[in-house]
């Protein structure tokens, strides 16, 4: 039986809560460049050592580059990839005040290098949809989606994981509901999430970690366990699912994706087997971006973890 997590006590989420609170103070008075030296630095300890995170990080990459990619450029990979996951959270505290104010648009811009045409493209296909499914993988930086929308005027839901202490939970989200974004606990969202969409809210998720109660699907090459909430959603509502994503250049800016629209087939002998079809188009146009951008990309964690009773079956 599952132990019971203790709850923190308020004093223990005080100090959280402050602790967060120092650190952002101080990422928000260092440049890019001191805090890109600092992702680098703490990614690096982080590599070396945590043990446990490095060795999952390599062996996904060892299966997902086969006979591509030798040891060394492996363990290259791993360890920029533990650099930029510390970096992108950096890099999401400075975002989040360097984004805002009547100009933001002219701040994004200088950021990247097709916004225009991105802006445009994700509204037409939320306009013309009526609300649609964005989901992003755990690269580059994530959160630069909810700012996207935010400055589009795209009404965004964003699927989020609670968190055990509310001090900090209203310090990271506060900035949201600034932004006409609300955040849909992921627990049992399913039903939230389905008057999401009926509203013409679209909806914003990270669906590329393993789950339970997921589907096989190919991944590099090998069955990994993915949530069918996209294309459940997608099939019941006749909404389309927009894969994007955000990654650095070596030019300090950023190159965004976003994929021309998923749609549920009109008419389709097994809804099963659409939703499976959906999930796994997905998970390849993901795994395209990851190609082109494999350091950033969060291979440290358990992508093809195994649950006992899942059959090994791909489309």
């Amino acid at each position: 039986m599952k132990k019971k997590q203790k709850k923190k006590s308020k004093p223990v989420k005080l100090l959280e809560y402050y602790t967060a609170c120092s650190i952002v103070s101080i990422v928000r008075a260092i440049p890019f460049r001191g805090i890109k030296f600092i992702g680098n630095l703490l990614g690096d300890i982080l590599f070396f050592m945590v043990p446990k995170r490095r060795d999952v990080a390599i062996d996904n990459l060892r299966h997902a580059y086969s006979g591509e990619k030798d040891a060394d450029e492996i363990n290259r990979i791993a360890r920029e990839s533990c650099r930029s996951f510390i970096y992108t959270f950096l890099e999401i505290v400075k975002f989040r005040y360097l984004f805002t104010g009547p100009d933001v648009l002219d701040k994004m811009k200088s950021y990247a290098d097709n916004l225009d045409g991105l802006f445009n493209k994700a509204k037409k296909i939320h306009v013309e949809s009526g609300g649609c499914i964005f989901v992003t993988p755990h690269l580059g930086n994530w959160e630069v989606l909810p700012h996207v929308c935010s400055v589009a005027r795209i009404p965004l839901a964003i699927v989020a994981r609670p968190l055990d202490n509310e001090y900090l939970e209203q310090l990271i989200f506060s900035s949201r509901t600034v932004e006409g974004q609300f955040i849909i606990p992921k627990k049992n969202a399913l039903f939230v999430l389905q008057r999401t969409l009926q509203k013409g809210t679209s909806i914003g998720m990270l669906p590329d970690q393993s789950t339970m109660k997921g589907l096989l699907v190919n991944f590099f090459g090998r069955p990994a366990t993915t949530t069918p909430v996209p294309a459940i959603l997608a099939t019941s509502y006749k909404r389309p699912v927009v894969v994007v994503a955000a990654c650095r250049k070596e030019n300090n800016k950023y190159e965004g994706f976003v994929s021309d629209p998923i749609w549920p087939a009109e008419e389709y002998k097994s809804e099963k087997e659409e939703i499976m079809r959906i999930t796994q188009e997905i998970t390849r146009y993901m795994e395209s971006i990851i190609r082109k951008f494999p350091e950033q990309y969060l291979w440290m964690h358990n992508r093809w973890k195994t649950y006992e009773g899942k059959k090994e079956i791909m489309s």
